[in-house]
């Protein structure tokens, strides 16, 4: 597979995961044109892979980890639902206040705390796979997760929807 094939077939799920993981459309494509201009450089080696999908996300991952310093004096807010566009069935107004209220809690989170929430619930990672892409252990990702959820159990949160945040809820926030 050549670059433009990959590029082409590839390019919209990237955007949609690295704006997720942004929580910002346009850190996002930052982020993924940051990282296809190195993908592209290096695509010798990264088309000859078995998954070159999953280097590339882990390319992403780890660019988005990094960004802290880079992008420091960026305010991250949430765009997520309204930028990925309407859900497939329609959306009641309830959900869908609900939903900007963990995207923008989500967005509160650490970068590797929120990386591991959107790879386990957006991209349906096993904890393995999320390993390899933060390049840790299976309990140090379970162990962000387990923050992370427990960062989400605020108070604030549970007049708006009627309980704490749980593993079920976070699941439904998925946008697509």
């Amino acid at each position: 597979m050549t670059f433009e094939e990959f590029a082409k077939a590839k390019l919209g799920a990237l955007l949609a995961f690295s704006t997720v993981l942004t929580n910002d459309r346009g850190l996002g494509e930052d982020l993924v044109q940051e990282v296809m201009m190195r993908a592209h450089t290096q695509w010798d080696h990264i088309g000859g892979l078995d998954a070159p999908v999953a280097y590339v996300r882990r390319m992403l991952v780890n660019e988005f980890v990094s960004w802290r310093r880079k992008w420091a004096r960026i305010v991250p807010r949430s765009d997520v639902v309204r930028l990925l566009g309407q859900p497939s069935e329609p959306d009641h107004a309830d959900r869908h206040a609900d939903r900007t209220v963990i995207a923008d809690e989500i967005g509160k989170l650490s970068r590797r705390q929120r990386a591991v929430i959107i790879l386990r619930y957006y991209e349906d990672l096993p904890d393995a796979e999320i390993a390899g892409l933060l390049g840790c252990t299976q309990s140090t990702v379970r162990a962000h997760a387990r923050r992370a959820l427990r960062a989400l159990r605020v108070e604030s949160l549970e007049p708006v929807i009627g309980a704490s945040i749980d593993d079920a809820t976070v699941s439904d926030w998925r946008v697509c």
